[in-house]
């Protein structure tokens, strides 16, 4: 009996004292948890700084992300500047192929007409000046000059004139005194239609330079502004780059039709 007392003096303050540890160890955690928790320290200026730091983050992507989709959209804008120049430099070699054949074709009607001018100078053979004749020369400039107007070689005013025998056209002539006029007639006007088209081939020239310049210029600022990107790209979030992605490919394929 006296051996359990001593048991029970000896361990009661023993325990006392184990749980007297245990609860300041459970207080000092639970004030711990207190000053440290979900929501930071709460040191005077913290949260301001984080604060501010979220936001020169926030900043930084925004920018990042702006430049990005300039860098988009100008390589689109380059891409259609190419095709462009693309499509002007088609039409210049078109307007180039067309002044040759404006040329080549001006060339052959001044040397007909020269040819026959100086064969008009000799004297014409003596024909029958019957109605018949004038009939029939009449007959043979009508078909002349329609046969030149469909092949683009007379123009209508002039083909005008020659049915109502106008300006020169006169049916009663030598058919060779005619066919000079008419070799006349469709020299001026195949000269005026190489002028046209030498015109044309110009204009065809200057625009394709002029848009071949606009798209070197827009593919050298297309290359900076990709490098620019570059650099940036790691700051802009998944779904920025998702939406500019997006954009850019909604632009190329307006651009390709």
């Amino acid at each position: 009996m006296q051996t359990v007392l001593e048991l029970f003096y000896v361990g009661v303050p023993r325990a006392a004292a184990i749980w007297s540890i245990l609860l300041c160890l459970a207080l000092f955690s639970v004030t711990g948890l207190q000053l440290v928790g979900p929501r930071g320290p709460r040191r005077p200026g913290v949260r301001t700084r984080l604060r501010a730091a979220r936001i020169r983050r926030e900043r930084r992507a925004t920018a990042a992300a702006e430049v990005v989709r300039f860098a988009g959209e100008v390589g689109v804008a380059a891409d259609r500047a190419d095709a462009t120049a693309r499509r002007r430099h088609e039409g210049w070699l078109t307007a180039q192929e067309a002044a040759e054949r404006a040329w080549t074709a001006f060339e052959s009607a001044d040397q007909t007409a020269s040819r026959m001018a100086r064969a008009a100078l000799l004297p014409a053979p003596a024909t029958p000046q019957t109605p018949t004749e004038y009939a029939e020369r009449e007959q043979w400039l009508h078909r002349a000059v329609m046969s030149a107007c469909a092949h683009n070689e007379l123009s209508v005013l002039d083909l005008n004139d020659a049915l109502a025998h106008r300006n020169g056209w006169d049916p009663r002539r030598h058919p060779v005194e005619q066919e000079a006029v008419l070799r006349r007639a469709i020299r001026d006007t195949l000269r005026a239609a190489e002028r046209t088209a030498a015109r044309e081939e110009r204009i065809a020239w200057e625009a394709a330079e002029s848009a071949a310049a606009a798209a070197r210029s827009l593919r050298a600022e297309a290359i900076a502004a990709n490098e620019r990107a570059r650099g940036v790209r790691h700051l802009v979030r998944p779904d920025a780059t998702a939406g500019a992605e997006h954009r850019r490919h909604w632009l190329r394929t307006a651009v390709a039709r």
